[in-house]
């Protein structure tokens, strides 16, 4: 039995879902980032309960494919790191969370 790959797009012809989004660390952060204009790591950190190394490796991925923005600068002789949603991962959350909203509605 030959089986092929098909995307969620093609089952049931349910819209795509985001899966650098989808990914339950990363829906977090960037639900987090949608409410607020940008936020530094430590708040990231508290809010996701995420350890540094964790919450580093999502934000790399986010960051590859240009959802978020981060920023280092020294603050009080320290390295501070915030973190801002991009043009382009605001309008790809928003766009997640309407497509998520379409598979809810059509399955239940």
């Amino acid at each position: 039995m030959n089986e092929e790959k098909t995307d969620n797009k093609e089952l049931l012809g349910l819209p795509k879902i985001d899966k650098i989004i989808h990914e339950p660390a990363r829906l977090i952060i960037v639900a987090h980032l949608y409410v607020v204009e940008s936020a530094d790591f430590l708040f990231l950190k508290r809010q996701t309960g995420m350890s540094w190394g964790n919450l580093s490796t999502h934000m790399n991925k986010l960051e590859s494919v240009d959802y978020v923005k981060v920023k280092k600068e020294i603050v009080d002789k320290k390295i501070s790191t915030s973190v801002h949603l991009t043009d382009k991962g605001r309008s790809a959350f928003e766009e997640y969370r309407e497509n998520l909203r379409q598979v809810a509605e059509a399955l239940w």
